[in-house]
């Protein structure tokens, strides 16, 4: 009889027991997978920020404007290669909240060009550029809402009213972009500025949101941020700028510690899963006193028992755990967000499935190391008594 063969004869003397112990270790981590995908929507951007992107804005208050004549004095701070602006528009799409996203007013080819992993072909940043009320818009956002090249498309603004004073701002989808890497952003909806700008109200022209600006050296990151601060202190509009990493961090946490919250609701759940899994082992070593008696009794030394009672151990957390991130993985690629768009990114990134992969064989050895020595150190004599 082979090991494996052994193994699985072992599994499957008490198959209800077996059956309902490696569901709970897949139900344990289809949940780590989407746990993994929701703290990745979470702090959405933070792994993908650009170290060498600053970002510059209100001292006060994000939601409060800068002028858009910083942007002349910003582009002549030493060390700052390019600059250029974004605000908030607020606007909806269809019913709320479902038909919110991300929609930013910008100066197109300057926006690409601090954003290069927002890839859009030539001739759509052309057309774009041509049509005063045209936008483009994310890959997974013209999927949700089956948008297409060409189409029109009715925004409705919850902040800015359009030139004649009503609510409804009317765009034309002149291109979609998608990320070059995975964890970009592709829910954005980005139209031109200057069609924001021409409808404000006199006092309130040529304002902008905040300032995204790239550096040469993101060694001098800290340097450059303080000078660009420094031209417009104790100004009427001063401001305040952060590595774009430290502000998409800040941003996130504004909602909680998610990573925390979620270490905290996995830990429970392996430890629950632990126990159950080390129950089962302990009980299958128990009933097996007499032939662990015999295997020993037959030439197998106690290395050989600890062995063949953690291989099983580890047998039990790979099928289960296995099994459980194959599922979590299908599900969440073919299902996608389970909110239905709201989540601008929801996959999981390549060091989870390494932390999964981990988990699984920490489980197995965890789970069946107190049973295998306890097996290793069984004495024949009293073995055979007992049973």
């Amino acid at each position: 009889m082979s090991l494996l063969h052994l193994i699985w004869r072992n599994l499957m003397r008490r198959k209800a027991r077996t059956i309902f112990t490696l569901l709970s270790v897949v139900v344990a981590f289809v949940l780590y997978c989407y746990l993994a995908a929701i703290n990745v929507a979470f702090t959405l951007g933070i792994d993908v920020a650009g170290a060498d992107r600053l970002l510059t804005i209100h001292e006060t208050s994000l939601i409060l404007d800068l002028p858009r004549s910083h942007l002349g004095k910003i582009l002549a701070t030493p060390g700052v290669v390019a600059a250029t602006h974004a605000t908030w528009f607020g606007g909806k799409y269809q019913n709320y909240p479902e038909g919110q996203f991300g929609i930013f007013p910008v100066v197109p080819e300057d926006w690409l060009e601090l954003y290069p992993e927002y890839v859009l072909p030539p001739e759509r940043l052309a057309a774009w550029v041509a049509n005063r009320t045209g936008a483009v818009v994310g890959r997974k956002t013209a999927e949700r809402f089956g948008w297409e090249v060409g189409q029109r498309v009715p925004i409705q603004g919850t902040i800015f009213r359009n030139a004649e004073g009503g609510d409804t701002w009317e765009f034309t989808i002149e291109g979609l972009y998608q990320g070059a890497k995975s964890g970009v952003d592709e829910t954005l909806f980005l139209f031109h500025y200057d069609y924001l700008n021409e409808s404000r109200e006199p006092e309130d022209r040529d304002m902008v949101g905040w300032y995204v600006v790239r550096v040469d050296d993101p060694q001098n990151s800290a340097a450059i941020a303080d000078a660009i601060d420094g031209t417009f202190a104790n100004s009427f509009y001063e401001t305040e700028t952060m590595a774009e990493k430290a502000f998409v961090q800040g941003f996130s946490n504004q909602i909680g510690n998610i990573g925390k919250i979620l270490r905290f609701v996995m830990t429970a759940v392996f430890f629950t899963i632990l126990l159950v899994a080390a129950n089962t082992m302990a009980q299958s070593v128990r009933e097996r006193t007499a032939e662990m008696a015999v295997l020993k009794t037959l030439g197998f030394t106690d290395r050989w028992v600890l062995a063949l009672v953690l291989a099983e151990a580890l047998a039990l957390s790979v099928l289960g755990g296995g099994s459980g991130l194959l599922i979590g993985g299908f599900l969440i690629h073919w299902l996608g967000d389970p909110t239905g768009g709201m989540l601008a990114l929801f996959f999981v990134r390549g060091s989870d499935w390494a932390l999964g992969l981990t988990l699984v064989v920490a489980l197995g050895l965890a789970s069946g190391t107190l049973p295998a020595v306890q097996a290793m150190r069984l004495q024949i004599v009293d073995a055979l008594r007992r049973a």
